[in-house]
């Protein structure tokens, strides 16, 4: 497999075995249940190596999701694979629409206020249901709501964040 442009997109991990035909249960950690299985491969965490594997199947269910990779057509294939982190390719994705950003764009990114004061750098995001959250961590830790109140510019180029947010908040 060729050398990957950036770090993989962590996106779940291989939690389980589903039956005796190499199906695989998989922990999905995207916001909505399932949509793991839009990716028609993954990457698969082998120590330090990502082994891509193409999904032949797979679907809701119960409180997960199963999928059945090839080269996985049974039960001990299927459990060399649990514990492992599956990912996708960055570039595999599309592209979100002008002035939206994937949260993986936005960690790391110094965060600075309209008075040019750095509050910070993004370590993460959370989402809260009203909206989502930068957490911030630099002198202390902040929580940043990311929304058009607030956010005035991400320019990826200068690794920044501008926001209209009081460095005392």
């Amino acid at each position: 497999m060729p050398a990957l442009a950036a770090q993989p997109l962590i996106v779940g991990q291989v939690s389980g075995v589903f039956g005796i035909k190499g199906w695989v249960r998989v922990f999905d950690y995207s916001r909505e249940r399932g949509a793991i299985l839009a990716h028609p491969r993954w990457l698969l965490r082998q120590g330090e190596m990502w082994k891509e594997v193409a999904v032949l199947d797979g679907r809701r269910q119960g409180k997960g999701v199963v999928a059945h990779l090839k080269g996985c057509d049974d039960r001990d294939q299927a459990l060399t694979l649990i514990g492992m982190d599956v990912a996708v390719d960055p570039k595999w994705l599309e592209s979100p629409q002008a002035g939206e950003y994937f949260w993986y764009q936005l960690e790391g990114l110094e965060v600075i206020n309209l008075a040019g004061e750095s509050l910070g750098r993004v370590d993460h995001l959370m989402e809260t249901g009203a909206n989502d959250v930068l957490v911030l961590a630099g002198d202390r830790e902040r929580l940043i709501p990311y929304g058009p109140d607030v956010i005035r510019q991400v320019d990826l180029e200068a690794g920044q964040i501008e926001v209209d947010w009081d460095k005392s908040f």
